[in-house]
């Protein structure tokens, strides 16, 4: 049912122009990087501050309206479609750095706050935030998403770099999870209850976070293996031997291949790995020649070398183009995107595996991943509408979500749930299940916080 226009009214005197029901808004806001569709909601709202967000939730609680948060939108799983119609939330104009505590190695940030926006300010202070997914997201986003990427191998995910939350319940209580300290025993953990909460429990608004120190020295490089098997042996001899990588990225050769055709770049399309060390000058070097010789060991062979800033730039940002230089390999193509994570022993064989399930199916598509945690995706390309291939697609998604928890993994390790896998959940939870489904009834009692994500539909 679309929102009332005595609910419009009443958001309106919350926000006054900044309530839009524009259909440029709306449908910049139902939008999805992947196959995954909806119809637009019907308004977005654009508040500057906490005070409004309860505002508007209060609103919307009492008449029983669907909000979904919002922030660059570049979710993979359709976590921020108004599937059920309803009021996004874009927190984008609440961005700014609060407060920098360098001798608390902390920051205070609101939501839409990138983390590309963040480094920036945090330059002349020596310390980075350091999870990268690749797109330059907004923090609220990665927290709700519990969002990882290339350096987590290093320095964790969001669930590891969050000390507190400010967090805008459903009926529009506002609460504090955590604290400045860096550990606590005191009562349940909101804060890691929250992190990847996909929007389902309520609206982040404030995060407080963990910061580190810039290496002294980073060096990076690229090296090619003569099968998928190979490259991703030497991920894991390399994780049991104990040598500290800052990221190690695995490419196949279809992301090899795309990569060349957007950068203008000349790798071999081979498998390949991406590595980067970082710390002390002499733990750098030690490091890199321990992990040449595991690579030597595998077969790994092309070693190119990426000391200055600038070069390293490069590679990593042609590591995070991957997605979209592999979508022009097929003009007109979208993208059924998995991703699954499964214990270091259990990698190479899982690997394998999809990239079986992809050549027997004639799905056309890559393979990559943040391997040095035991997590990789894949990028299906198929053709909008089709619906043979995305049913196909789908498919072999599922069956490596399986796999994964055959092995003792999970059916996601970085891009969550969404809309894409909440029929998964039970697979992976059982009853546990039933035990979400009560946390989300006694904080969202209407089911108004980004309703039909992330909890499968429980009888």
């Amino acid at each position: 049912m679309p929102i009332s226009e005595a609910v419009l009214s009443e958001l309106r005197a919350i926000l006054g122009d900044r309530l839009s029901t524009g259909e440029s808004d709306r449908a910049l806001h139902g939008a999805s990087e992947t196959f995954h569709r909806a119809p637009p909601p019907d308004a977005v709202a654009f508040p500057l501050d906490t005070g409004e967000v309860s505002r508007i939730l209060k609103v919307c609680d009492d008449n029983g309206v669907p909000v979904i948060g919002w922030g660059t939108g570049t979710s993979l799983e359709g976590h921020a479609l108004a599937i059920h119609g309803g009021l996004v939330v874009d927190l984008m104009r609440m961005d700014r750095v609060l407060e920098v505590r360098p001798e608390d190695v902390l920051a205070v940030v609101q939501p839409g706050v990138t983390r590309e926006a963040l480094n920036t300010e945090l330059r002349a202070t020596g310390l980075m935030f350091p999870v990268d997914p690749g797109a330059n997201a907004s923090l609220g986003g990665m927290a709700a998403t519990r969002a990882s990427g290339t350096t987590s191998v290093r320095y964790g995910t969001m669930r590891q770099n969050i000390l507190a939350l400010e967090v805008v319940l459903a009926d529009g209580r506002i609460i504090r999870t955590g604290t400045r300290a860096a550990k606590s025993s005191a009562g349940y953990d909101l804060t890691a209850l929250m992190v990847g909460s996909e929007g389902t429990l309520g609206i982040i608004t404030e995060l407080t976070l963990r910061l580190h120190g810039q290496p002294e020295d980073v060096s990076a490089a690229v090296c090619a293996f003569p099968s998928l098997s190979e490259a991703v042996t030497c991920v894991a001899q390399t994780m049991q031997l104990g040598i500290p990588m800052a990221r190690i990225e695995f490419m196949d050769p279809m992301a090899m291949r795309a990569i060349n055709l957007h950068s203008g770049s000349d790798y071999r399309e081979e498998p390949h790995l991406m590595v980067e060390f970082n710390g002390s000058p002499e733990a750098v070097r030690a490091n890199a020649q321990g992990f040449g010789e595991i690579a030597a060991e595998n077969g790994g062979q092309g070693f190119h070398w990426a000391s200055t800033p600038d070069e390293r730039n490069r590679l990593w940002e042609a590591r995070h183009a991957a997605y979209w230089a592999t979508l022009k390999l097929r003009p007109g193509a979208t993208g059924v995107v998995t991703d699954i994570c499964v214990p270091m022993s259990e990698l190479p064989a899982a690997v394998e595996a999809a990239a079986a399930d992809m050549q027997e199916a004639g799905i056309f598509g890559n393979i990559v991943g943040h391997v040095g945690d035991g997590n990789f995706h894949t990028l299906l390309l198929v053709e909008p509408g089709n619906e043979g291939e995305i049913a196909t697609a789908k498919r072999l998604a599922h069956r490596m979500a399986e796999r994964a928890l055959a092995v003792g993994g999970t059916i996601s390790g970085e891009h969550g749930i969404g809309i894409g896998k909440r029929e998964l959940m039970r697979n992976q939870h059982g009853e546990a299940c039933a035990v979400m489904a009560a946390i989300k009834q006694a904080l969202d009692p209407n089911n108004i916080m980004n309703p039909g994500k992330l909890l499968p539909d429980m009888d």
